[in-house]
């Protein structure tokens, strides 16, 4: 993989060669021997019989009519080089004068490796690619500009794609300073420059002559402008109207922008030629500027899950380096192997702060350089990758890779990004700084998936409209989660209580009171997600419940690990959650912010849960949550010695001077059929809640208190 994000050729071709040694046969023909070195270790014509691999003549030296035959390739691949005999051929005249011209040290021409797996079988390949561009607006296909599809004709023909490039009338013939320029052209040869355009400056288009070929006579006709950009084109000998013959400068390169218009032909025929037969050859798959909606069996396998689990195990072990990949095909999706993958060895080191900016700078960009997302990040913006498609990364990548993540470029290959875990050094939890990175890679349209062992799911990551959080959720349950009322429940880890059944009755009345009622945060067919903190206790309790009714089961996990200084218990995940966001320790109170309940549930807890009542309140009281009721499940004795006095303390001292109302946001309850009453009276308007109710002097509301509902 990283041989090909190096490689400066594409895989069917070679670097131009350069003659070695030439032997005059006479004034029409002469013998040479031509070296090609650096020649890419990815060149297909190692892999395949070399009858199918020929050489390609420099088309200007096929233009002043020059035809180079190879007539042997020696190919070593240990060397990266070949060396090849070529028979150069005079056409006419003015080949003949460049012919005395062409010496050791020139550069005449590459191979070409028509490797029939490569070759464009179906028409629709190419087609679809009409009307397309690349990035800086330059067609990808065309005949004649950027819609210019009309005189390209495109057909099946013997099992392979023909396009008939239709003739313009008449024909380019040379004044006579063609034969001043050719010792310029002959040197231009050695310095490897292009000098196509200056050829065309001694070349003059006569639209009246006829498109026929005589004998020792070089026949030059136009096409209109042809753009091709994914694919390379090859003439094909074999369709060519009888008595005509194409020079060996037969392959179109994909790097061809409105230049591949002028064709060379000899040999004998009094009936013109009319068009020009051309045969097309893939490029590697990430080269190919194939748009992710035309890969649909990459699509189709990403519906699965199977397949990314499996790809994943084919990521070099162990598991502590950094490894990645980028996909853009089915076929590489289901048969990639561990050399296919890029593996770092990173190990992070303190930045030395703005106070040494320059030297903060300088090792930043190193550490970029060193993460194995960088290769492809930077193949896409270098044109080296053209193809969308998907990331998949060993670890969710460093968020000092923004910048190049939210680039132009990236962020228009780039359809989907995969890991397996947060954090190398944290595994299965998120820091801030990549959490922020999440958000800006949704914000981007750049989809993110983590494919967790925990729930052996591909989770999306997810942001609810007008939140500044999301969870992971599985990929199909998105829309239950993007359109949810979100019940919760907080309460202790160390235990369960005997609250399983009454939850559970109270969550299935819930989904019943659906069908029934028709208010915006339930009414028929509104989802239903519960979250808890993820752990053991009550939350495996709430996780558990919503499984089984067939509600989102989420929750906001946070990193309890043993830390050695702390008596708090470590809390695996639960079994039972199916999305979840996880939290790094020094983040605890962001994580508890982002739980963004609309109907939080209190069971019995400790001083986690007396936290979390608080923030509840604070919310209500700054208006960051609307003053939708809070159950507290349990004895009225319990809730009164945990929350009354605090209450009664802050009225006596007027430190809740005007906020006394929170107080009628909390109800607490003893069976769920209570629960139910107050979700009833809520969403039918009955319930007194608010600035404009009541006080209640326990700081909660008790069910007696309430008004009977009226028949």
């Amino acid at each position: 993989m990283a041989s090909f994000l190096e490689s400066t050729h594409y895989d069917l071709v070679t670097p131009d060669g350069m003659i070695t040694s030439i032997k005059s046969v006479n004034d029409r023909e002469s013998e040479a021997v031509v070296f090609i070195e650096k020649i890419s270790p990815l060149f297909v014509g190692y892999q395949i019989d070399l009858s199918h691999v020929v050489f390609n003549l420099k088309s200007t030296l096929a233009q002043v009519g020059l035809d180079g035959i190879g007539t042997a390739i020696i190919l070593d691949p240990k060397s990266h080089s070949a060396e090849v005999h070529v028979k150069l051929i005079a056409i006419d005249e003015h080949g003949k004068a460049i012919l005395k011209l062409i010496d050791r040290g020139s550069y005449i021409g590459k191979l070409f490796a028509a490797d029939e797996r490569r070759r464009v079988r179906d028409p629709d390949y190419l087609s679809r690619m009409f009307g397309r561009a690349d990035r800086w607006g330059r067609p990808l296909l065309s005949l004649g500009g950027l819609h210019g599809s009309n005189d390209l004709i495109l057909e099946k023909v013997d099992g392979r794609t023909v396009a008939y490039l239709s003739l313009q009338n008449g024909r380019i013939e040379y004044d006579e300073s063609i034969y001043g320029f050719l010792p310029t052209l002959a040197k231009g040869l050695h310095l490897q420059i292009p000098m196509r355009e200056m050829v065309a400056l001694h070349q003059e288009f006569k639209p009246f002559l006829p498109r026929n070929v005589e004998e020792n006579q070089l026949l030059l006709v136009k096409t209109l402008p042809l753009h091709i950009r994914t694919v390379f084109a090859k003439i094909v000998d074999s369709f060519l109207s009888e008595g005509y013959k194409h020079t060996s400068a037969n392959i179109l390169q994909p790097d061809t922008q409105a230049s591949g218009d002028i064709y060379e032909f000899y040999g004998s025929s009094k009936r013109e030629i009319t068009d020009v037969p051309l045969e097309f050859y893939t490029l590697e798959p990430y080269r190919e500027y194939v748009f992710f909606q035309d890969r649909d069996q990459l699509r189709k396998d990403l519906e699965k899950e199977l397949p990314i689990f499996e790809a994943f195990k084919t990521a070099p072990e162990p598991i502590e380096k950094r490894a990645a990949v980028f996909v853009v095909k089915g076929e590489q999706l289901l048969n990639l192997k561990p050399s296919d993958w890029i593996v770092r060895e990173t190990h992070f080191h303190e930045f030395p702060g703005q106070s040494q900016s320059s030297r903060q700078a300088l090792q930043i960009e190193r550490y970029i350089e060193q993460q194995p997302d960088y290769p492809f990040l930077k193949a896409i913006e270098d044109e080296k990758i053209t193809s969308q498609g998907i990331l998949l990364s060993r670890y969710f990548p460093s968020p000092l890779m923004k910048r190049m993540f939210l680039g132009d470029e990236v962020q228009r290959l780039l359809k989907g990004l995969y890991f397996q875990y947060a954090s190398l050094t944290h595994r299965d939890f998120f820091s801030a700084e990549d959490r922020t990175f999440l958000h800006d890679l949704e914000k981007f349209a750049i989809p993110v998936y983590w494919v967790d062992a925990a729930t052996k799911k591909i989770l999306q990551f997810v942001q609810k409209p007008n939140q500044d959080s999301g969870l992971f959720v599985p990929i199909e349950q998105v829309d239950t989660f993007l359109k949810s009322t979100v019940f919760g429940i907080y309460g202790s880890n160390l235990m369960h209580g005997d609250f399983q059944e009454e939850l559970k009755t109270l969550m299935q009345g819930i989904l019943k009171m659906r069908d029934e009622i028709n208010n915006p945060m339930l009414h028929k067919g509104t989802p239903i997600a519960l979250v808890t903190g993820g752990g053991p206790g009550v939350m495996e309790l709430g996780n558990k419940v919503a499984k089984e009714l067939g509600i989102l089961s989420c929750a906001c996990i946070v990193d309890f690990g043993n830390k050695g200084s702390t008596v708090v218990n470590e809390q695996k995940q639960n079994p039972y959650v199916e999305a979840k966001m996880t939290y790094r320790i020094d983040k605890l109170v962001e994580r508890q912010a982002e739980f963004n309940l609309d109907f939080p549930i209190f069971l019995k807890g400790g001083i986690g849960t007396d936290f979390e009542y608080s923030l509840e309140e604070v919310r209500r009281k700054v208006g960051s949550q609307k003053a939708y009721p809070i159950l507290l499940f349990g004895p009225v004795d319990y809730w009164t010695e945990k929350v009354t006095s605090r209450f009664q303390c802050n009225l006596r001292t007027g430190t809740i001077k005007g906020s006394e109302w929170i107080s009628n946001c909390f109800f607490c309850i003893q069976s769920a059929e209570q629960g139910l009453d107050v979700y009833r009276r809520f969403f039918t308007n009955t319930l007194p809640i608010g600035k404009d109710g009541p006080v209640y002097d326990r700081g909660f509301a008790l069910m007696s208190e309430l008004e009977p509902v009226k028949a």
